[in-house]
């Protein structure tokens, strides 16, 4: 069984729809970021960088138990794990990995900045929130246009990029996003919501 540290972030349900998807067993140790539980020494083992969300896989490569952090990494090493949501063609592949990366380097730092000036910083920061609102409008555009035409960010197939890249479309309020402007996503995110998987990791921890 695949221990899965976690919260309520999109990072975190990432790797709980892909465990869903993937139906392995897993049992959720939820670490509070809002009391700090991320910097417990004993998470530092697990996860250097003091981030959730991370797993341990007492199964990993030649049978040996494995700790992953990083929520990119994890949903590669599962794919790859069980043969699942990561194409085999080689340009399906590649095409679905610079999709994670985008997600990774863009669709989920500069929303998370949206995030914070728009919801939480202590006073407001006019230039941050004008920044990171219109940075999050170019990337839901760039979506978007890759989803016209398409059911799954890649094609027709889920993919590993669909789940990194959903919960980061749902945060939508905190981004000051409609996403009826976007119909592309808009459709992709009725389609992706309506799966079980996507409901039940959606709900953890």
């Amino acid at each position: 069984m695949i221990d899965l540290y976690t919260w309520g972030t999109p990072n975190g349900y990432k790797v709980s729809i892909m465990l869903e998807a993937c139906q392995l067993p897993y049992q959720v140790h939820p670490i509070n970021i809002l009391e700090e539980e991320q910097f417990a020494p004993e998470f530092l083992t697990i996860s250097p960088n003091n981030k959730i969300p991370a797993i341990v896989d007492p199964d990993g490569p030649a049978g040996e138990p494995v700790a992953l952090f990083e929520s990119g990494a994890i949903l590669l090493y599962l794919a790859e794990k069980t043969g699942l949501f990561l194409p085999e063609e080689p340009r399906e592949r590649l095409d679905c990995i610079q999709w994670l990366m985008w997600q990774m380097g863009g669709f989920g730092p500069f929303l998370g900045q949206a995030h914070h000036f728009n919801r939480f910083a202590p006073e407001p920061v006019p230039y941050a929130i004008e920044r990171y609102n219109k940075e999050a409008r170019r990337l839901w555009q760039v979506l978007d246009r890759q989803l016209a035409g398409k059911r799954f960010v890649v094609g027709d197939d889920l993919t590993i990029a669909d789940f990194a890249i959903y919960p980061w479309a749902m945060r939508y309020p905190w981004q000051s996003i409609d996403p009826a402007d976007f119909p592309a996503v808009a459709d992709w995110m009725e389609l992706m919501g309506g799966l079980e998987f996507v409901k039940y990791g959606m709900q953890v921890p």
